[in-house]
């Protein structure tokens, strides 16, 4: 009886669950490239493991140790020879400059002593040569110190100072519109005048009719002399008058559209008393007529110099 063929038409041996892993499969069994395994395994049978074999290639490897050792020792022995003198050095520097700053504030101390006796003199002149109207050109000179009713009149910058828009400053391009400027302080001062103000002073810098007020980046100066916000006003006359004058005039206005469109601190309140100092410095001016110059011919204008 015979027996059936084998079937050939088994079922396929089922595939492997890693087969979709099968890089990551050869990477874990095969850790090391096959190059690097050959050159590995190349160098481990001639024992050289990268050493120089030759006594003339040892002898040019201890030459080179030697050198780089000795040129760490030099440069470290340099150093700590030229430590002292740079320490030397630095200290001289230094006393330079403490002994130039304190020869500068000496110097400084000296102009400013010289400017107040100028100063005083220069009162002292007013007031002598005045007539009977000294006392009056002494006041508005700004040569001595006065007490009496006014106003007080505090501007500072807004809050936020990035603020932007149209109003009184649309044209200046300022960056920061809510930051009090020189021409702001200027229009104050010139309103005040104006309305009637008999002397004026801004943080206690007296103002004369030659007092200029000028930027030099963001700050403001009165006669060269820096200021810092806020701005505090004050000035002597009848207060309430004083104070209602410069409301209506141009610049008051001018001053309250700076407030309602940059958010500019301002306050004005009548003071009982005010104080004012004196001047720091006077520029005495005089004028002469000046005589006809017959042998042009010309005519005496009557004018004068100074």
């Amino acid at each position: 009886m015979s027996q059936p063929p084998p079937d050939r038409s088994s079922a396929p041996p089922r595939p492997r669950l890693d087969a979709s892993m099968s890089l990551l499969t050869t990477v874990m069994e095969h850790s090391l490239d096959e190059g690097y395994a050959e050159a590995s395994a190349r160098r481990g049978a001639e024992g050289g493991e990268g050493m120089p074999r030759t006594l003339k290639a040892k002898l040019g490897l201890a030459a080179g140790l030697v050198l780089a050792a000795l040129v760490v020792t030099l440069g470290a022995a340099e150093a700590q020879v030229a430590a002292p003198v740079v320490a030397k050095e630095r200290e001289e520097l230094i006393d330079r400059v403490n002994a130039e700053t304190s020869t500068a504030d000496t110097l400084e101390a000296d102009v400013e002593k010289l400017r107040k006796d100028v100063g005083e003199r220069q009162r002292k002149a007013l007031q002598e040569h005045g007539g009977d109207q000294g006392g009056l050109v002494a006041l508005l000179s700004g040569a001595t110190a006065v007490e009496g009713p006014g106003i007080k009149l505090v501007v500072d910058d807004a809050e936020d100072t990035d603020q932007g828009g149209g109003g009184p400053r649309e044209s200046t391009g300022f960056a920061d519109t809510g930051r009090v400027r020189d021409r702001d302080m200027q229009r104050v001062v010139n309103g005040l005048w104006q309305s009637g103000a008999e002397a004026v002073a801004i943080n206690g810098q007296r103002l004369t009719a030659l007092s200029a007020i000028r930027a030099a980046g963001d700050a403001i100066l009165v006669d060269n002399r820096p200021l810092v916000p806020p701005y505090t006003v004050l000035a002597v006359g009848d207060g309430k008058k004083l104070a209602d004058a410069f409301r209506d005039s141009a610049d008051g206005q001018y001053l309250q559209a700076l407030h309602e469109s940059f958010d500019i601190r301002t306050s004005i309140s009548e003071q009982e008393k005010v104080r004012l100092p004196a001047a720091p410095s006077l520029i005495v001016r005089t004028a002469e007529p000046q005589a006809a110059d017959t042998g042009s011919g010309a005519a005496d204008t009557g004018k004068g110099t100074s």
